[in-house]
């Protein structure tokens, strides 16, 4: 049975399918679009023919990654919210990508059958505790091949003070009133802006990621820290 917490973010996700990229897009005056590529490029340099997309959401980044995949690479899209799952599937260029209506915390697959697992802007959604995080992507470890490799894209904290207060100020005088004007929904968003401050530092979260399991754990920062994409090896 899911947590409390894993209940309340099924519920308000599924509040907002059809304004949930138009909100991200102009709350980061569209450069999630240039990271979700620029991650589903990276993963996709891993190869392997069976990949997923984790709380896929309206699925753009499995979409980028569809593009980019091999003639004979089945893309999976995960997520635990049906309304989100019915937005991706009339996502241009859906037709190719395999729906999964799935828990993350205890996924669909069989050990060892994935060769990619990817997850954007949602490790914060997943992240009830530090050791539930562990635990779910521990999981993910579990479904990997091995060799097979992990690719987190997420908000993060700006290594430097002054870049990590304009970010913060930004969050709360901007994150929950665009989001809640667009989408009509104001929890959805006053979560948003409560969990981006609180979030885990890109060298926190490589800890978590190791602690998990994956070896060869690396991360990039984004615009000056306020994002970064993490990636574990399975060995």
């Amino acid at each position: 049975m899911p947590d409390k917490e894993t209940s309340f973010v099924q519920r308000i996700f599924s509040q907002v399918p059809a304004t949930y990229e138009l909100v991200n897009h102009v709350l980061t005056l569209g450069l999630d679009m240039l990271w979700r590529r620029r991650a589903a490029r990276v993963a996709a340099a891993a190869g392997g023919s069976q990949w997923a997309d984790l709380c896929t959401g309206t699925g753009e980044t499995a979409a980028c990654l569809a593009r980019l995949a091999a003639r004979g690479t089945t893309v999976y899209a995960v997520d635990f919210s049906q309304p989100m799952l019915e937005e991706a599937r009339r996502k241009a260029g859906a037709a190719g990508i395999a729906f999964v209506l799935s828990d993350i915390s205890a996924l669909p697959f069989p050990d060892e059958s994935l060769d990619l697992i990817t997850m954007s802007f949602a490790t914060r959604n997943i992240n009830a505790s530090r050791a539930i995080l562990v635990r779910r992507i521990a999981e993910f470890h579990r479904v990997l091949k091995r060799g097979g490799r992990f690719v987190s894209l997420e908000t993060s904290q700006p290594p430097w003070p002054s870049i990590r207060t304009l970010r913060d100020l930004y969050v709360r005088l901007f994150v929950e009133f665009i989001g809640r004007r667009i989408s009509g929904c104001r929890t959805a968003y006053a979560y948003l802006a409560k969990t981006i401050p609180r979030f885990y530092t890109a060298e926190e979260l490589i800890e978590i990621i190791r602690e998990a399991g994956f070896q060869e754990a690396t991360f990039q920062r984004l615009l000056l820290g306020v994002a970064a994409i993490h990636q574990g090896v399975k060995q």
